[in-house]
C-alpha cells in the first residue's frame, strides 16, 4: 500500500554523493510536484516557495538567524520522518489485525512539528502537518508525510542530505 513514493528509503538516498545534490534536490521536486499536482491538489500548494523575508519581517529576526533555524528544521523534519514512519507500521498493523488504531503518537509528533513550521512561516508543511494531525485515512496519511518528506528536501537539499548521511553512520555504528 506504501510503497510508490518511499524517498527515504536506502537504494535511492545512500548512493547520492555531494556531487549529486542537485539531483537528489530534482528527486525531491519530481515527486512533490506529483503528488501536489495530483493526490494533495485540495491543499493548493503546488506551487509553493519558501521566502525566509516573510519571517524575518515577521519575527524581527536576523536573516542568518532564521535561515540557521530553517536548516534546524528541515533536519528535524528528516529524523521525525522515520519515526512517522514507524508509526505509520503500527498503525497498518493494527488496521491489518483489525484493532482500534491510535492515532495519539502520530499526531503528537506532528503537532510539535506543526509548531516550528508555524514560527518560521513555512506554509506548505503547515498545511500537510495540520492533515497528518486531523485525518484518519492511512493512505492519505502517506501522501502527506511523503510530500512533508521531499518538502524538507526541496527547501535545503543540502541540510537534509547531510541529516541522512548523519543518520546512515549513526545507524551503522549501532
Amino acid at each position: 500500500m506504501f510503497n510508490k513514493f518511499q524517498f527515504f528509503k536506502k537504494e535511492q538516498i545512500l548512493n547520492q554523493d555531494k556531487n549529486n545534490i542537485e539531483l537528489f534536490r530534482k528527486h525531491a521536486v519530481e515527486i512533490y510536484n506529483e503528488l501536489c499536482k495530483d493526490k494533495l491538489a485540495h491543499l493548493k500548494i503546488d506551487d509553493y516557495i519558501y521566502d525566509t523575508s516573510i519571517a524575518v519581517d515577521e519575527l524581527g529576526l536576523d536573516e542568518d538567524l532564521v535561515n540557521q533555524l530553517v536548516d534546524d528544521y528541515v533536519a528535524q523534519i528528516i529524523k521525525a520522518t522515520i519515526v512517522f514512519d514507524d508509526y505509520m507500521e503500527v498503525l497498518q498493523d493494527s488496521k491489518n489485525k483489525k484493532v482500534t488504531l491510535d492515532y495519539t503518537p502520530f499526531r503528537e509528533l506532528a503537532h510539535k512539528n506543526l509548531g516550528v513550521a508555524r514560527n518560521l512561516r513555512i506554509r506548505d508543511a503547515e498545511k500537510l502537518l495540520y492533515e497528518l494531525m486531523k485525518k484518519n485515512d492511512l493512505e492519505y496519511l502517506f501522501l502527506c508525510l511523503e510530500a512533508l518528506k521531499v518538502s524538507a528536501i526541496k527547501l535545503r537539499p543540502q541540510c537534509a542530505y547531510d541529516t541522512l548521511k548523519l543518520i546512515e553512520v549513526k545507524n551503522f555504528l549501532s
